[in-house]
């Protein structure tokens, strides 16, 4: 009985773990027709829900389980039930879709349950073996999701093109663990840091080499530039749902495994991968700007603004204090809820023919679906980081915590960067509201209405209660600042 009691912190994982094959065991000796499994999909839902209860309950004491490789602290609670709100409202905002597109199988639910198992050890990694198994249990799962519509030339071109850049990173990752590894002689964070500690640049080369590797490999995960090439193909060719899935929760579990490998593994060189972090940055967010303003397809809009914001979130990192990890965890709440909402509408862009991915087609959608339009503009101006929605105070904190850092040059650049930023997301804005009507979509689906209504309901009243947020955003920075030498 005391085994099982200390393997509490672990119960989230073990649920959706054994979910996941429980699931498996009903869909293969369930029958029902092909791509119109209903109940596998509703299951899943509950498996994510009933994950999330032992996270959200009073706080506990921090754990560190199988000798140093898993830990459960307020860090890796906050960034769990992102993770897991996002499948779920993925999930949620996707029965239709799935119903149309014959994706709605067992298979499909399982795979995407163990992803979020994967991305879970990612967030909770104390050592470099759970860190590379946490990313490879997410990541296999992840490249057959992409090419899952086996009949459609482009999501087997997504598929394929991350798998075979997703495999390219992992080799670099496991490199760059092996360095580390050859040149401190230990796997965990906690042993790594005190071997990092007071040693001059010189002297630890090899160690920093190894760094580097480790931080090209995430950065692939998270699609900063200059590794983000396989960003746009992969979301404009794997079906909408899991583009949606592919931009809300894989890039949170990697951005927090991120903010962990370098706060509480790397402290003593932090003058090193700030370097880093700082370009990968300032890349992220030009690209961002300047890339997205020629597309006409919305799905790869999305994806260079998803690039764009992966740049703001890593000044908080790069800033490398409490407030500025705050402030990343803050910018990553406020980008989940944007990006499904966003997602959502656009699985609503279906008409009489069929559905389209065009922006020209939410030409005149004020007069013909309202409500629609509305969401879509109040989500496109919170990613624009107009006062006073949401967006708006993601972008604050973080810059706010990199003038704190005395990173004037790069907030200053992310000011820039939001303003070029602003004008692809207000014209689609634009285009919705004053260009001519064209063929009206159909109506909104149950599911994705109630994912869209949240997003536009916290996008709105983010200003009137914030505190929940920032507050347990900032008791999770503590708890990770706190054990950091």
């Amino acid at each position: 009985m005391e085994e099982l009691t200390r393997l509490a912190p672990v119960l989230p994982e073990i649920i959706v773990g054994l979910g996941a094959v429980a699931l498996l065991m009903f869909g293969v000796f369930q029958r029902t027709e092909p791509g119109e499994d209903f109940a596998s999909t509703i299951i899943a839902i509950i498996i994510l829900l009933a994950a999330a209860v032992p996270l959200a309950m009073p706080e506990a004491d921090r754990a560190v389980l199988f000798e140093g490789a898993f830990v459960d602290d307020s860090f890796a609670r906050f960034m769990k039930l992102l993770v897991l709100a996002g499948a779920a409202l993925v999930l949620i905002m996707s029965f239709g879709d799935l119903a149309r597109t014959k994706l709605m199988s067992f298979e499909y639910v399982v795979l995407l349950l163990l992803s979020v198992v994967g991305m879970m050890l990612m967030i909770s990694a104390g050592d470099l073996i759970a860190l590379f198994l946490g990313i490879e249990l997410q990541s296999l799962a992840l490249y057959v999701v992409a090419a899952i519509q086996r009949d459609n030339v482009r999501s087997s071109e997504a598929g394929l093109k991350y798998f075979v850049l997703g495999s390219l990173s992992s080799g670099m990752l496991l490199y760059g663990c092996s360095l580390i590894y050859g040149f401190t002689g230990s796997i965990e964070f906690s042993a790594i840091a005190a071997a990092a500690q007071g040693q001059t640049p010189g002297a630890n080369i090899g160690l920093t080499i190894g760094l580097v590797f480790l931080l090209v490999g995430i950065a692939f995960k998270v699609s900063a530039v200059p590794f983000h090439m396989w960003t746009p193909d992969v979301y404009e060719g794997a079906p909408t749902p899991v583009t949606a899935f592919f931009a809300a929760a894989p890039k949170l579990a990697a951005m927090a495994l991120l903010v962990r490998v370098v706060i509480t593994a790397f402290p003593g060189i932090a003058s090193q991968w700030q370097q880093i972090i700082v370009f990968l940055s300032l890349a992220s967010m030009l690209l961002g700007a300047f890339a997205a303003i020629g597309q006409t397809n919305i799905k790869r809009l999305m994806a260079y603004s998803s690039i764009g914001h992966v740049g703001y979130s890593l000044i908080g990192v790069a800033a490398n204090s409490e407030a500025g990890t705050q402030a990343v965890l803050v910018y990553l709440a406020i980008y989940l809820f944007m990006t499904v909402g966003a997602f959502a509408c656009i699985l609503a862009m279906r008409s009489k023919d069929g559905p389209t991915e065009q922006i020209e087609d939410l030409s005149g959608l004020a007069r013909n679906n309202l409500p629609m339009a509305f969401v879509l503009a109040m989500i496109m101006f919170s990613m624009a980081g107009i006062p006073p929605l949401a967006g708006f105070f993601a972008k604050f904190y973080v810059f706010a915590a990199a003038i704190k850092a005395e990173l004037y040059a790069l907030a200053v650049i992310g000011v820039l960067t939001s303003v070029i930023a602003a004008y692809y997301y207000l014209r689609v804005v634009k285009i919705m509201f004053f260009d001519d009507a064209r063929q009206p979509f159909l109506p909104i689906e149950r599911g994705t209405g109630f994912v869209m209504a949240v997003s536009a309901l916290f996008v709105l009243l983010f200003i009137i209660v914030p505190a929940p947020l920032i507050d347990a955003a900032l008791s999770a920075a503590h708890s990770l600042h706190a054990v950091a030498p």
